[in-house]
């Protein structure tokens, strides 16, 4: 069985395909198995996996891979699924954007959101400030403690963190350009309580319309109902 993507749910495939036996070999763009929980938010607790009240996005990884060793899949790593055919077999072909052809009778995707870039803010100078102030996700919560840290966005992510980092950083400033926000209603309330209670600065509806600084951001101007501060 070959698995496009190598997230939580390409993981968790290979073991219950091991128990059928199955081998299972998994193709994912990045260089590392799972997916955005390895890359984008490892340190980051989540709160919807079976049996776990909490759990950082990075053990629940090391679990699965712990869970399917016994089944020895194979990895291609690095290497971005590009093109599928079926052959005259039934079996199918998978070539990936360095050439590799992988042949397979099963071919199972589970790309989620697939190969994945930040979307970045139209802001004039922002890659000036790209890893020396601004970052498109947090892989280590330690490196915000004390600070002041402004989150733009509206989706689980951005609540998430905010929640998560009201008790590591010095100020979170959670920016958001409409009222209503898109994640999940829970860590919407937790959000709103934690800013009732002075532990988030809410900014709705603002965006972030200027950053500056001298080699390092630090200075974020944000734009609310026609004003700026």
């Amino acid at each position: 069985m070959l698995i496009i993507g190598a997230g939580p749910t390409g993981l968790f495939t290979v073991f219950e395909a091991g128990l059928l036996k199955l081998r299972c070999h998994l193709i994912d763009s990045l260089p590392m198995p799972g997916g955005q929980c390895a890359e984008i938010y490892p340190k980051k607790p989540i709160y919807d996996i079976p049996a776990y009240p909490e759990i950082l996005a990075g053990d629940l990884v090391d679990r699965l891979m712990e869970q399917i060793k016994p089944f020895e899949p194979g990895f291609t790593l690095g290497e971005r699924a590009e093109t599928l055919k079926k052959l005259e077999d039934g079996s199918f072909t998978v070539t990936t954007d360095k050439g590799t052809e992988h042949n397979a009778p099963v071919v199972v995707i589970a790309g989620g959101l697939g190969c994945f870039e930040p979307r970045k803010p139209q802001l004039e100078n922002l890659t000036q400030f790209e890893d020396n102030g601004v970052s498109y996700m947090i892989k280590d919560p330690e490196v915000y403690r004390n600070k002041k840290v402004v989150i733009a966005g509206g989706g689980d992510s951005a609540l998430d963190w905010s929640i998560f980092l009201s008790d590591v950083a010095e100020e979170v400033y959670l920016v958001h350009r409409r009222n209503e926000f898109r994640g999940a209603l829970d860590s919407v309330e937790k959000a709103s309580e934690l800013a009732k209670k002075g532990k988030i600065k809410l900014h709705t509806p603002s965006e972030v319309v200027s950053i500056s600084g001298n080699g390092r951001l630090d200075t974020v101007t944000i734009k609310q109902n026609g004003d700026e501060g």
